[in-house]
C-alpha cells in the first residue's frame, strides 16, 4: 500500500520548487500596483453610483407618473 503522506510530501516540495521559479514584484512595484488598483476602484464606484443614482431618479420619476393620486 502507498503512504499516503510520501504523496502530501512531493506534492508541497513541488510547489516549493515552483514558487521559486516565479518572479516577485519588488517593495517599490508592489506599491504603485497597489495604488493603481485603488484608484481603479475608486473610479469605479464613482461610476456605479452615478449611474445607481440617476437610475433611482428615473424610476421614481416613471412611478410617480403611473401611481394614482390619492389626495
Amino acid at each position: 500500500m502507498k503512504n499516503p503522506f510520501q504523496s502530501v510530501r512531493l506534492f508541497w516540495s513541488e510547489v516549493i520548487v515552483e514558487l521559486k521559479k516565479a518572479s516577485w514584484p519588488t517593495r517599490s512595484e508592489l506599491k504603485e500596483s497597489t495604488i493603481v488598483v485603488i484608484i481603479g476602484i475608486l473610479i469605479l464606484g464613482c461610476y456605479v453610483s452615478v449611474v445607481d443614482f440617476s437610475l433611482f431618479q428615473v424610476l421614481n420619476l416613471f412611478t410617480s407618473w403611473v401611481r394614482p393620486v390619492v389626495g
